[in-house]
């Protein structure tokens, strides 16, 4: 049985699409949990003090990425804001974001849920709502709105319990980690971008038919819909300090980003809600900070 904290159409209005340095498009996994465990510590220090959000799913609806291509250009251009202008009537000098807005719904597995909110949500659901509204961000974006949260009790053993749960997040595309395709094709000699590039790649082939037609097809190595995905950080330097670091009580290193595969899987082709649900997971011997995916069962599928 597992306790399950449903927060349904999310919008979150120029959210960062720029994922990792090389990367863009959906925000990262890091921001998604980020912004659950910031809601978890505002309410442990206001209102539940022992309630755990343990992993979070993620369903994504729509993303609206702030691009633009014109009718004769050959890349796409970001969309920038529009700053302020300077003391002498000109744009200043910045740098320009990534930004998308998209709707998503989260699915939040909790712990030590008060008895009297698994008899009546409707107390924890105004403690949701109202620090949704006041004071969260997600991947660094404003919430416009969002449908009211809701408190469940699933038996994820029971096939007809999920498939209802699936049926509130319809339609929607559960993103979930393909890192084995990484792992299969650095084992068959390619390095890590190579391996990325080899599954997110069209390839495209002709033929000719009888008729004399030319057919253009595209391919990619696997079948689904296979991104790059940010899932954590590794550090590259020691644990210390540094002048003006956020936190002075907490140890410093600098770290990069770590990108591997995903996949965006309709909902009626997930049969756990272990497939869908990330956590948080630190490998202190080879520095590593990402986040990880309850049921590792899902590679074979």
């Amino acid at each position: 049985m597992k306790q399950i904290i449903l927060i349904p159409d999310i919008k979150v209005h120029n959210a960062n699409a720029l994922s990792s340095p090389f990367t863009i498009g959906f925000p990262a996994m890091t921001a998604w949990l980020g912004a659950v465990h910031a809601l978890q510590r505002k309410i442990n220090a206001q209102e539940i003090p022992d309630i755990k959000f343990q992993s979070v799913g993620v369903v994504s609806h729509y993303v609206d990425l702030q691009i633009y291509k014109g009718n004769e250009d050959y890349h796409y251009s970001l969309i920038g804001t529009g700053n302020p202008l300077d003391e002498e009537g000109k744009r200043s000098s910045f740098i320009e974001e990534a930004r998308c807005h998209l709707c998503v719904s989260l699915i939040i597995e909790a712990n030590n849920v008060p008895k009297k909110f698994v008899f009546d949500y409707k107390e924890l659901q105004a403690v949701l709502t109202h620090y949704l509204n006041a004071s969260i961000k997600i991947a660094g974006g404003d919430i416009l709105s969002f449908s009211s949260p809701v408190l469940e009790i699933i038996d994820d053993s029971d096939a007809n319990e999920l498939k209802k749960l699936m049926r509130k997040l319809k339609p929607g595309y559960a993103l979930i980690e393909r890192r084995e395709l990484m792992v299969e094709a650095m084992n068959d000699g390619h390095d890590a971008l190579d391996a990325l590039l080899k599954y997110v790649a069209i390839n495209n082939s002709c033929e000719q038919d009888e008729q004399g037609n030319v057919l253009w097809r595209g391919k990619r190595e696997t079948s689904g819909w296979i991104i790059p995905i940010a899932t954590g950080f590794h550090g590259i330097s020691d644990l210390g300090s540094v002048q003006n670091q956020r936190d002075p009580d907490v140890p410093h290193r600098f770290a990069e980003s770590l990108v591997t595969l995903g996949e965006f899987r309709m909902l009626h082709r997930i049969n756990s809600l272990d497939e869908i649900l990330w956590y948080y997971h630190a490998d202190l011997e080879n520095d590593l900070y990402i986040c990880k995916q309850n049921d590792r069962s899902v590679m074979s599928k």
